[in-house]
């Protein structure tokens, strides 16, 4: 799990500070709009909203752009309609990609992640041909100076399914989509703080990926995360740490 968990930690700290910030402005109120009007705008008891106003307090987005955004999705403010979109793919290394998103014109939406995979080492592929290997799931990344394995490991009864610290920097804990709240509130009582801490899709296996494979899937990652209509992009590559490390850097 160490490649896509290191993704999504190194996402998370850049996406509160980089120059992309507005671009995840964006993304946040669209999932905003889209979780209320799905589930309605009260936090208390739409989960999912509940999960999103967290995120986007994560990255520091204002309140005020926040609640616009539930009031769009419940109907109070005029807004866009958006329809959710999913895409099977595969990239380099023959790593397995689901690719999710939010968009106002699916027709062009298609076009343009089609572009994007096949100028940066990936394809399209046919509905459904990777998308089995994925299965939902709660996702909290911990850094390891801020608690110990023990530590988590006492949270097993707020609903902890998996905890994995094999990596140098991180713990990856996983638990139901349903649980994850439990958690998140278990953490937050013993004080623990998280880096990410969201719904997500894990993969059933894993592909190793080093060298120029691993230096293009990055890129191919990334370049889908750029566009406006993505909201995320899940993988079953496992690149090194220290590999991982070095091309984050670039």
């Amino acid at each position: 799990m160490s490649g896509h968990s290191k993704w999504a930690s190194i996402k998370h700290k850049k996406a509160a500070t980089d120059a992309k910030r507005g671009a995840a402005f964006t993304k946040m109120i669209k999932e905003i709009t889209v979780v209320a009007k799905n589930g309605g705008g009260n936090p208390e008891t739409n989960a999912a909203l509940r999960s999103a106003i967290d995120r986007a307090k994560g990255i520091n987005m204002p309140m005020k752009n926040i609640e616009n955004a539930i009031k769009k999705g419940t109907g109070e403010l005029p807004g866009v309609t958006y329809e959710e979109v999913s895409f099977d793919a595969y990239g380099p290394g023959g790593v397995a990609m689901l690719i999710t998103g939010l968009t106002d014109n699916k027709n062009r939406t298609t076009a343009e992640i089609r572009n994007i995979l096949s100028k940066k080492n990936g394809s399209m592929a046919g509905a459904g041909a990777t998308s089995f290997l994925f299965s939902s799931k709660g996702f909290i990344s911990i850094e390891k100076d801020k608690a110990s394995e023990d530590d988590l490991l006492e949270l097993m009864d707020a609903g902890v399914e998996d905890i994995n610290s094999d990596g140098k920097e991180y713990h990856e804990v996983t638990c139901a989509i349903t649980d994850l709240e439990n958690v998140k509130k278990a953490l937050a009582e013993k004080s623990i703080p998280t880096v990410a801490a969201e719904r997500t899709m894990i993969p059933s296996t894993y592909v190793k990926v080093t060298g120029n494979d691993a230096k293009n899937l990055l890129a191919l990652m990334e370049g889908l995360e750029d566009h406006e209509d993505v909201q995320n992009v899940y993988a079953n590559f496992d690149i090194p740490d220290e590999e991982m490390d070095k091309l984050s850097q670039e």
